[in-house]
């Protein structure tokens, strides 16, 4: 039996949306810039994506920007707005458990002579107000927050957060890295005073290869990259159109139910902790204050350590069986270290050491999660006393 439970790191494509990529690819495959016939037909998937997407969103169609996918994104809204707004101060502020896609670009910004705030979170992974209250001064000019933890699933206080930004300084933008929240809530940018607002493809049942920038279209930006002018000059380059058109169709699919899909993952997740609980020494990260796991953190991800056991050791174990899961972020998953999120909240070596991802997708079945924790019932007595041994 092969079980995915790797949702976070990437999504296996809606068939529905596969053949719109096919047929895009094959029939409908001009540059959506050529004047003639096969180019508007190109540029007609883009129109309908993009009302699509501002729909979902409600923003306006002319704040939406196409991307190679969420890193871009988040590279183009930190670097374009920091370059493009500098006179006017040279602070930036974000957590430390962000994707490296912001904490790598933050640090090649404290190169440039920008200075960074990088704001610690408490025992359930969140950020606490008083910390970004301190935190934003008249030369704060950027502030980036994700919506959802890539590794633990926390979910930040992003209305909240945005309020208290733009009472402080109005003038400060603020950014949001929604990769693991879009597709899974609704998110709205004006009214929680979210200025930009990344997105991707294939964290939602897209293709790989696209992403979503949102821009207010009061906010301040310049290029990063440079060519021929598309998208109002901000994102040179041929638009990606069967990736485009796959996005919006995989969202437009997702938010056509999003509450009971939602309420379903949360299903999964409580069924699936339910069964950790029957085991001796696992522990869940990320519960909320009142140790709860449900609303409040995301629907679809889930961290469990398991003591004794290395991280690496029990992921291939349970690969041998057909089960895939990750041991923290997929785009650190070659370079074995433990999770930066769970180091910043303080968790204790033996948990670190031991933490698994289970994420979870509107596919996954009670079958799958109970073969899984039969598996886990089976291997994890069996590795400790190996763990001991050695």
């Amino acid at each position: 039996m092969e079980v995915y439970l790797d949702n976070s790191a990437t999504t296996r494509v809606f068939p529905e949306v596969a053949e719109l990529i096919k047929e895009i690819m094959c029939e409908d495959y001009g540059n959506p810039s050529s004047l003639h016939r096969k180019g508007i037909q190109a540029e007609q998937h883009l129109r309908h994506a993009k009302e699509t997407l501002a729909g979902i969103l409600k923003v306006n169609e002319k704040e939406l920007f196409f991307t190679s996918g969420g890193t871009e994104s988040d590279n183009l809204a930190l670097i374009g707005c920091a370059l493009a707004n500098q006179r006017r101060g040279k602070h930036l502020i974000t957590t430390q458990i962000e994707h490296p896609a912001v904490l790598q670009t933050m640090k090649y910004l404290e190169g440039l002579g920008f200075r960074v705030t990088y704001l610690p979170v408490d025992g359930t992974g969140r950020i606490r107000m008083e910390d970004l209250r301190r935190s934003v001064a008249d030369d704060t000019t950027l502030v980036s927050i994700m919506h959802t933890n890539n590794e633990i699933g926390s979910l930040q206080p992003i209305a909240e957060a945005g309020t208290l930004i733009k009472k402080i300084n109005p003038d400060t933008l603020f950014h949001v890295d929604a990769v693991q929240g879009f597709g899974k809530a609704r998110i709205y940018p004006k009214r929680m005073n979210i200025d930009l607002l990344s997105a991707s493809g294939h964290k939602i049942h897209g293709p790989k290869g696209v992403g979503l920038l949102y821009v207010g279209e009061k906010v301040k930006i310049q290029p990063i990259l440079f060519g021929g002018g598309q998208q109002m000059n901000l994102r040179s380059g041929t638009d990606n159109v069967p990736g485009i058109a796959g996005m919006a169709k995989a969202a437009e699919m997702l938010y056509s139910h999003l509450e009971e899909d939602v309420n379903r993952l949360y299903h999964c997740k409580r069924y699936f902790v339910n069964g950790l609980k029957r085991m001796e020494n696992v522990r869940i990260n990320g519960l909320l204050p009142d140790g709860s796991y449900g609303e409040g953190t995301a629907s679809h991800v889930l961290s469990a350590s398991f003591i004794g056991v290395r991280s690496e050791v029990l992921l291939h174990a349970l690969e041998d069986e057909g089960i895939y899961v990750s041991a923290g972020s997929a785009c650190s998953a070659r370079k074995p270290q433990p999770s930066a999120t769970l180091r910043a909240m303080g968790v204790e070596k033996a948990r670190l050491e031991s933490a698994i991802r289970f994420s979870f997708s509107v596919d996954t079945t009670e079958k799958e999660l109970d073969y899984t924790l039969k598996v886990l019932y089976d291997k994890i007595p069996v590795l400790r006393r190996y763990t001991r041994r050695a």
